[in-house]
């Protein structure tokens, strides 16, 4: 299926999940994501929720990483118009957010991150292949980010559903390390 078809598909799915069915995926993935083999201390740069389409909430798992280890440092990305880009910036229990243009709660000031310093990505997504690659929402922030961080960095991704077949990929394609969903963990 092609990228646009996915995502069109993707929203529609997604919007069918009410509140309860929502939270009950979102606990078996946060079981899921406890199995991961992922460092004790690490810095990540995870994503504010798109609420209004029904977007996997990575609170849950955030809150677990800082239970393994209250040093955990955690970053929210800003989406840069000059640069076509996003920056990360280093967030806190006091730190405000706002609605950018695409609906995506961004974080007021902060301290820009360097993205070789991040060690872990959360990736929003609307679909993933077996192979590893997502469907995200077209913009190619996410892909783009990549490029700028170390090699190591591992990225993971949350579905709500299992593993789609995506025939339109490119070369600009990045692929996860991991993906989580509510039944499994798939790794790449």
């Amino acid at each position: 299926m092609k990228k646009n078809e996915i995502r069109i598909l993707y929203k529609q799915k997604r919007r069918k999940l009410i509140s309860s069915e929502k939270e009950k995926l979102e606990d078996l993935m946060l079981i899921q994501f406890q199995k991961l083999p992922i460092l004790e201390n690490f810095s990540i740069m995870s994503f504010a929720p798109i609420e209004v389409q029904n977007e996997f909430d990575p609170y849950l798992c955030e809150e677990f990483c800082f239970f393994r280890n209250e040093n955990t440092s955690l970053s929210y990305p800003i989406v840069n118009s000059y640069t076509d880009n996003i920056d990360s910036f280093i967030i806190g229990e006091e730190t405000e957010f706002e609605l950018n243009n695409y609906g995506i709660a961004e974080p007021i000031g902060g301290i820009k991150i360097n993205p070789k310093d991040i060690q872990v990505i959360f990736m929003p997504l609307l679909a993933f292949d077996k192979s590893g690659y997502r469907v995200g929402y077209g913009m190619g922030y996410y892909d783009k980010f990549i490029k700028l961080c170390s090699p190591k960095v591992i990225k993971i991704g949350f579905s709500f559903f299992e593993a789609e077949i995506i025939d339109d990929l490119n070369e600009l394609d990045e692929k996860m390390n991991y993906c989580v969903t509510p039944t499994q963990i798939y790794e790449f």
